[in-house]
């Protein structure tokens, strides 16, 4: 199945397990058990000023991309200044907690796998354990992106068109490295830059931004895991599971599993989405094109 819903920040939203461990702490749900989700687990999180979030562990794996504000966090032993295109990585059983000191609102989206426990009772106990002492472990820092000591944070810095993304400027020795981490993916169109992966330190989701020219098209296809696509510029051509409609910024599509779907910019505009899945893709077989299987089956009644 899939679910298309709208999103904004005009909403107020409740803590859930949170409500008696934070301070001007709400969330939205978007993606959920509601919809029809097996893995992913997807909300709106919004930090008043002085409000935080004591520190926790979950049993579930969990990262978060800040659309704005400055909050600072607390991963482990260190702390961060985060700010809009910072994303973070919360491995099972990290201990982390939020606080917003800064004047204005902080807004983040988090994604979590596999799906938090619709209760306690049945989890069989808290999936969300709170710990004892203080939410602010340490003065915030900037994140020292390209530093192998900084873990589980990055940054994204924008995307320009391919044409500029794919230009090799100055000699080729004595440019900064490209692995996956960094480097741009770019194929039909369509550039990817991956955030949240195994290279990052996650086992169980992924996240990263698709920027569209236009032009660019992803033909129809399907996973063996679940996506959510998060609208945030432009509009796009979708067509899912047969259906075709405009995706516009401030919407949100969740796929299931086996969801056919694909996209094309036929308009003059880029288009960019947060985009996460969950579990992890396999190294094999992680798409599956029906065009491929529609050409063998062709050949195969004319054959006959």
């Amino acid at each position: 199945m899939h679910h298309v819903a709208s999103w904004d920040w005009e909403f107020e939203g409740g803590a859930g397990v949170f409500a008696s461990h934070s301070s001007g702490y709400a969330r939205r749900d978007l993606i959920g058990r509601a919809t029809g989700s097996v893995h992913t687990d997807v909300g709106l999180h919004r930090l008043a000023p002085s409000g935080s979030v004591d520190r926790h562990v979950h049993s579930f794996e969990t990262c978060a991309y800040v659309l704005g504000g400055r909050p600072a966090v607390s991963v482990g032993e260190r702390s961060y200044r985060l700010r809009a295109g910072d994303y973070v990585l919360f491995p099972v059983g990290t201990a982390h907690g939020w606080w917003n000191d800064e004047q204005d609102e902080a807004r983040w989206i988090e994604i979590a796998t596999p799906l938090p426990a619709p209760s306690p009772d049945v989890a069989g106990g808290a999936d969300t354990l709170f710990l004892p002492g203080a939410t602010r472990a340490a003065q915030p820092e900037a994140p020292d992106i390209g530093n192998p000591m900084t873990a589980l944070v990055g940054r994204y810095a924008g995307t320009p068109p391919q044409q500029e993304a794919l230009a090799v400027d100055g000699p080729a020795r004595g440019r900064g490295p490209a692995g996956m981490d960094t480097a741009l993916l770019a194929y039909s169109g369509i550039s990817v830059k991956m955030m949240v992966d195994s290279t990052l330190g996650a086992d169980l989701l992924t996240m990263f931004m698709v920027d569209y020219e236009p032009g660019g098209a992803a033909q129809v296809h399907d996973h063996p895991f679940e996506e959510v696509y998060f609208f945030l510029e432009g509009e796009i051509e979708g067509e899912v599971d047969g259906e075709v409609r405009t995706y516009r910024a401030g919407e949100v599509l969740f796929c299931g599993v086996g969801v056919v779907h694909g996209f094309f910019n036929s308009g003059e505009g880029r288009v960019r989405w947060i985009e996460t899945q969950a579990p992890q893709p396999p190294r094999r077989h992680s798409y599956r094109w029906p065009a491929h299987w529609k050409h063998l089956a062709d050949q195969l009644s004319t054959d006959r």
